[in-house]
């Protein structure tokens, strides 16, 4: 389960780091991060780290495709989760 923890953390500080440099750019008109690019983040685990530092610094707030996306991939994460720690002698 380590390993699960340290890829979580390595996400999650790429998510923030992402999101607060696509704020900076778009504070001063350059070239932005892709929305793909953000997603694509959100989804290899940076999802919660993403969403809360969106809320924080008020980047990308109006966008329905990140409130309703991000929230949605972290429940999907957080059931993935909740699956592989019910059965976890299975994979072994």
């Amino acid at each position: 389960m380590e390993p699960l923890w340290w890829w979580l953390a390595v996400a999650s500080l790429v998510a923030v780091t992402v999101t607060v440099w696509d704020k900076a750019c778009a504070r001063h008109r350059r070239r932005r991060i892709p929305e793909a690019t953000l997603f694509t983040v959100a989804v290899l685990g940076g999802a919660a780290a993403m969403l809360l530092t969106m809320w924080s610094i008020r980047h990308k707030t109006r966008h329905r495709r990140f409130m309703w996306g991000l929230p949605f991939i972290l429940l999907l994460q957080g059931l993935a989760v909740a699956s592989f720690l019910k059965m976890p002698l299975l994979l072994a």
